[in-house]
C-alpha cells in the first residue's frame, strides 16, 4: 500500500542516484536497513523526521529532503504514524562484533543514534537539544571507554564562558583519559590525542591564574597543547587531525606568534578538506580568516570570509550565521563602513544574541563582549565615546575588567573625552600587569589600546613622568609584533590596526622620533586596505616628521595632517577630524 505522498521517496532515490551511491550504502551511512529505505523510496513507509535529517546530510540536499517530511503532530504524520503503529521508524544495522569490555551491539547501536542526534542537533545551532542527546549517548555507554571518550569530545565542542575555565568539563575530560589508560588500540590512541587537545583548550581559556583551575594556568593548557601536536601523526585519521589541530591552536593562540598559528589554521584547513565534515570546515575557514588578518594578509581574509558566507548559508545553524554576520561588520569597521555596522551592533546583533541566549546555543556572555567590543570601536571611530558613559555599555565594560583589554580600552574612552587625568591613573593600574601578560594572542591588541592611551596623553602633556614608567616595558613587550601584523581583539570582533603604528606611537611617546617613523612606514603596507586606518597613520607621521624636524618636515607634516582632515570628514570620524584640525591650527603642537 502506498501512503507516501509528499514526495519524499522520490527525491530521495533520486538524489541518492545522483549521488552513486546503493541502498546498502546510504542505509549504511544513515542507520538503517535496506528494506527499510528501500520501502521509503517506494512509498511504502514515510520517513521520520531523523531519517530526513541525515539523508539530508549525507546526499548535501540543503534541506531539500527536510522540507519534504510532514511536521511532527501533523495529521498526515498521525496517520503514517497509526499505519505503522507496533513496527520500528528506524531499523537499526547490526553493530560490529563486541570487542573485550566494550558495550554490547545493540547498546552501540543505540549509541551511534544518539550521537548522530546530536551532532545534528550541533549543526543546527540547536545546542542544548545537542547536550541532551550526547548526555543521553554517554550514559547509554556505560562500561565502553572509547564510546563514553567519544561523547565527552562532542560535549566539549561547546562554547565556553569567556576567560574562564569549565571544571565539570576538566574533570569529565580527565576521568575518560583514566579510563582509556592501557588500551593499546588505534581507536584509543586517537580518543586520547583528542581528548588531551580539550583538555589543553579548556585549561588555557583561564585570561589569569585568578579565573584558572587550580595551578593550571592558561601557561599549562598551551604546554600540553604543544605536547599533544608533537605526538600527533603526520598522516592517520583525519577527524583525530581536525580535532587536535583546532582545539591546540586555540590552546596555543596566546603563547604562540602569530604567522606560528597561520602555520597551524593553514593545516588545519587542509585536513578539513580531507575529512569532509561540515563542522571542522566550519571551524577551519574562521581560524584561517582570523590568522590571515592578523598577519596583515587583508586580501587573503577577505577572499576566506567569502566562504566562510558560503559555509553559513548551507547550514541552518543561527550561531554560525551570528559569527559570519560579526566578521562582516568586523570588515565593515575596517573598511569604513560604519553605517552598515551600526545596523548590525545596535539591531541586528541584539536580536541574534537575545535569541541564542534564550537557546543556550552559547554561553550569553560571549554574545555580549564580542558586541561590547564592536560597540565601543564604532564609537570610538565616530567620536561618538562619550556615549560610552551615559549608557550601560560603561557598566558592560566595567563587569569585564578581568580581561585587561576592558580597563585599557576605558582609560582611553576617558583619555578620548578629555578626562585625562582619570584616564592616566587607570593606564597605569593597567600597565602595573603587563609582566603577566602572554607573550601573544589577546595580549597584542591589550598592548595595542595602552600604545593609544600612551599617545593621547603624550599629546595632551603633562604627562612625562607617567610615560616615563610605563612605555619602556610596553616597547619591549609589543616589539616582537612589530611589522606587518595587525591586532585583532576578540575571535573575530575589531581590528585595531598594525601592530607597526603601535611600535611607532610608543617610539614617539619615547622621544624617538626617527624610530617611530620608521615605524609608521613599515604599518602602510596592512593599512592601505582601510582608508579610515591611513587617516590615523598620516597624523602619527605628521607628529613624527614635526619632532624630527628635518628639512621639509613641517611641509610634509601639512600635506599629511589635510589628507588625514578630509579622511576624518569623509569618514564621519569626528574626534579623529578634530584633532588633526587643532593640529593643523598650530604647528608647535605635536
Amino acid at each position: 500500500m502506498i501512503i507516501e505522498h509528499d514526495g519524499f521517496g522520490a527525491e530521495l532515490r533520486r538524489r541518492r542516484i545522483a549521488a552513486g551511491l546503493s541502498l546498502s550504502e546510504l542505509a549504511g551511512k544513515v542507520y538503517c536497513s535496506r528494506s527499510f529505505l528501500s520501502r521509503v523510496e517506494n512509498g511504502r513507509r514515510r520517513a521520520s523526521l531523523e531519517l530526513a535529517q541525515l539523508c539530508d546530510e549525507v546526499l548535501r540536499a540543503k534541506g531539500a529532503l527536510v522540507g519534504l517530511v510532514p511536521a511532527p503532530g501533523s495529521d498526515t504524520q498521525q496517520r503514517a504514524g497509526r499505519r505503522g503503529s507496533g513496527e520500528r521508524a528506524i531499523d537499526l544495522v547490526k553493530s560490529p562484533r563486541r570487542e573485550p569490555g566494550s558495550a554490547p551491539a545493540q547498546d552501540r547501536a543505540e549509541f551511534r543514534r544518539l550521537l548522530r542526534r546530536g551532532d545534528l542537533s550541533h549543526a543546527a545551532g540547536e545546542m542544548r537539544d545537542a547536550e541532551r542527546h550526547y548526555t543521553a549517548a554517554f550514559r547509554s555507554a556505560a562500561g565502553d571507554s572509547r564510546a563514553q571518550a567519544e561523547a565527552v569530545i562532542r560535549m566539549a565542542r561547546r562554547w565556553s564562558d569567556p576567560g574562564q575555565v569549565d571544571r565539570e568539563l576538566l574533570q569529565s575530560l580527565r576521568r575518560c583519559l583514566a579510563a582509556l589508560q592501557g588500551d593499546d588500540s588505534i581507536e584509543a590512541a586517537g580518543l586520547r590525542l583528542r581528548l588531551e587537545a580539550h583538555l589543553a583548550k579548556k585549561t588555557s581559556l583561564a585570561v589569569s591564574q585568578d579565573t584558572a583551575a587550580g595551578l593550571a594556568g592558561p601557561g599549562e593548557g598551551a604546554r600540553l597543547a604543544e605536547d599533544t601536536l608533537r605526538r600527533l601523526p603526520d598522516v592517520g585519521d583525519d577527524e583525530v587531525r581536525c580535532e587536535v589541530l583546532t582545539e591546540c591552536r586555540w590552546a596555543r593562540y596566546d603563547f604562540m606568534s602569530a604567522p606560528d598559528a597561520l602555520v597551524l589554521s593553514e593545516q588545519l584547513r587542509d585536513a578539513a578538506a580531507r575529512h569532509d565534515s561540515p563542522y571542522f570546515r566550519g571551524e577551519a575557514l574562521m581560524a584561517l580568516a582570523i590568522d590571515q588578518l592578523r598577519n596583515g594578509k587583508i586580501f587573503s581574509g577577505l577572499a576566506t570570509a567569502n566562504q566562510y558566507r558560503k559555509h553559513a548559508a548551507d547550514t541552518h545553524s543561527t550561531l554560525v550565521v551570528w559569527q559570519q554576520r560579526t566578521l562582516d561588520a568586523l570588515l565593515d569597521l575596517w573598511h569604513g563602513r560604519f553605517d552598515a555596522a551600526a545596523d548590525w551592533v545596535f539591531r541586528e546583533s541584539l536580536e541574534f544574541t537575545e535569541l541564542l541566549s534564550a537557546d543556550f546555543a552559547v554561553p550569553a556572555d560571549n554574545l555580549r563582549q564580542t558586541r561590547l567590543g564592536q560597540a565601543y570601536w564604532l564609537l570610538r571611530q565616530q567620536g561618538r565615546l562619550a556615549e560610552l558613559f551615559t549608557s550601560d555599555l560603561a557598566g558592560d565594560v566595567e563587569r569585564h575588567a578581568y580581561f585587561p583589554i576592558w580597563r585599557a580600552g576605558l582609560a582611553l574612552a576617558l583619555c578620548e573625552t578629555g578626562q585625562y587625568a582619570e584616564g592616566a591613573d587607570l593606564f597605569l593600574g593597567c600597565a602595573a600587569d603587563v609582566e603577566l601578560f602572554p607573550p601573544s594572542g589577546w595580549a597584542v591588541p591589550t598592548l595595542v589600546i595602552l600604545a593609544e592611551v600612551c599617545a593621547a596623553l603624550d599629546l595632551e602633556g603633562g604627562f612625562e613622568g607617567e610615560l616615563a614608567q610605563v612605555v619602556p616595558q610596553l616597547r619591549a613587550h609589543l616589539s616582537p609584533h612589530d611589522g606587518e601584523q595587525i591586532a585583532l581583539a576578540g575571535w573575530p570582533t575589531v581590528l585595531l590596526g598594525p601592530t607597526a603604528r603601535a611600535c611607532g606611537l610608543l617610539a614617539l611617546a619615547a622621544g624617538e622620533p626617527e624610530t617611530a617613523l620608521e615605524h609608521f612606514r613599515q604599518a602602510e603596507v596592512p593599512a592601505r586596505s582601510s582608508q579610515p586606518e591611513l587617516a590615523r597613520l598620516r597624523l602619527a607621521r605628521a607628529r613624527a616628521l614635526r619632532r624630527a624636524a628635518g628639512q621639509g618636515s613641517e611641509q610634509h607634516a601639512v600635506r599629511l595632517l589635510r589628507e588625514a582632515s578630509r579622511g576624518a570628514e569623509a569618514y564621519g570620524m569626528s574626534w579623529f577630524g578634530g584633532q588633526s584640525q587643532a593640529l593643523l591650527d598650530d604647528p608647535r603642537r605635536s
